[in-house]
């Protein structure tokens, strides 16, 4: 029994209804910033369907919300669905209207990742109307802090399930991939630099020490870094590691010698490189590049490897024959970066695709909608 899309529709519009910016976006539009809305929304759901359901605050008002739905047995199988949203102050017209129109569902969420979410429970409901039970458990996760943050939701989750001591044999982490699984992709490391200097009136910079010229020289290093690894044999589909800087300020007025710059560098991990070993090679080419004194700061949280498994795991290939999809790799990271090891199968797998993220609109088809609850209900069996 699988409700049609119109139905399914109704429950991503009500999730997308339900501001959830993570605070990093915050703005003037964002209404309430902060997951803790959605987690109180998704816990009345989930108690609704009959789940168990925990609150796990990660960050200070802004909990992870875990709902266990009893199945027909106890193999345990979890859906991973972050919670948060990026910014809506470039977004056209209410970004959370969640209005349904033109066969999508429209509004920030929608797509990324409230979608995948709003399948599940219109699904489970239906099903619970019905007197069905899906054949594994299914543990439903609402994760914080995945668009920025260091997916600190996802650490939360991954150290509440080893107290918990749970033993998930299947687990789906939630994006938009056209309906084909992601059996692998980048790790990353990021730095922040701060490079130190002297202050002296610009008509006399030789009595000062220019942090923004130091920071040039960093960044040059950076770039044939870079370059250097695109020369490299790639070891799998994914190629080869990366290496940007992507902010830089520094100096406080047109006429004075700069004695800060600041620069973040993120450098993206492949998999068999170790991100702790690249992480201080980054650190080690600023220190020799820079004629100045610098300080660094290492943003990324958790391991840092890459994402990789063998498009041949049972899971993957299931999910790709449901949806009539193929495996395949993808540039961006996810939560599943932080899940590594954690089930005995994983996959990211979701409606939409990836380059619709982020825009100034955002919307979901019912059609894409409709195929995931296919795949769910081959993935849970219900009877």
């Amino acid at each position: 029994m699988q409700p049609d899309g119109a139905a399914l529709a109704e429950w991503v519009a009500r999730l997308v209804r339900v501001p959830s910016v993570n605070p990093a976006h915050a703005g003037p539009r964002a209404g309430l910033v902060g997951e803790a809305a959605m987690a109180g929304a998704l816990a009345g759901h989930f108690a609704d369907l009959g789940a168990e359901v925990h609150l796990d605050e990660v960050l200070e008002g802004r909990p992870n919300v875990y709902g266990f739905l009893r199945g027909r047995t106890d193999r345990l199988v979890c859906l991973d669905v972050h919670t948060d949203t990026v910014a809506v102050e470039h977004m056209e017209g209410d970004p959370f209207d969640g209005r349904v129109e033109d066969g999508h569902v429209w509004g920030r969420g929608a797509l990324d990742t409230k979608a995948s979410m709003g399948v599940a429970l219109g699904l489970l409901e239906a099903w619970g109307r019905a007197g069905l039970r899906p054949e594994p458990t299914v543990l439903l996760v609402g994760s914080v802090s995945e668009e920025a943050g260091g997916l600190l939701g996802a650490e939360g989750f991954r150290a509440w399930a080893d107290r918990e001591g749970l033993a998930i044999d299947q687990l789906l982490v939630a994006e938009p991939t056209l309906c084909a699984p992601i059996y692998g992709h980048k790790g990353g490391v990021s730095l922040d630099i701060e490079v130190h200097g002297a202050a002296a009136h610009s008509a006399t910079p030789h009595l000062g020490a220019n942090a923004i010229e130091a920071a040039a020289a960093i960044v040059m290093a950076f770039k044939a870094e870079h370059d250097r690894l695109q020369t490299c044999t790639p070891a799998t589909e994914l190629g080869n590691g990366t290496l940007t800087v992507t902010l830089i300020s520094g100096g406080t007025g047109g006429n004075i010698v700069p004695d800060r710059c600041t620069l973040t560098v993120g450098r993206r991990i492949v998999p068999f490189e170790d991100a702790q070993v690249e992480g201080n090679r980054l650190v080690e080419l600023a220190r020799a590049a820079s004629p100045l004194p610098i300080e660094v700061t290492r943003q990324s949280l958790g391991p840092g490897e890459a994402f990789y498994q063998s498009p041949d795991s049972t899971f993957v290939r299931s999910l790709a024959d449901w949806a009539g999809t193929s495996p395949t790799v993808a540039p961006y990271g996810t939560n599943a970066l932080r899940y590594i090891g954690l089930a005995r199968e994983m996959a990211v797998f979701g409606p939409g695709s990836i380059d619709d993220a982020h825009r100034a609109t955002e919307c979901v088809s019912l059609a894409d909608l409709e195929q995931v609850a296919a795949v769910y209900t081959r993935w849970w069996s219900p009877s």
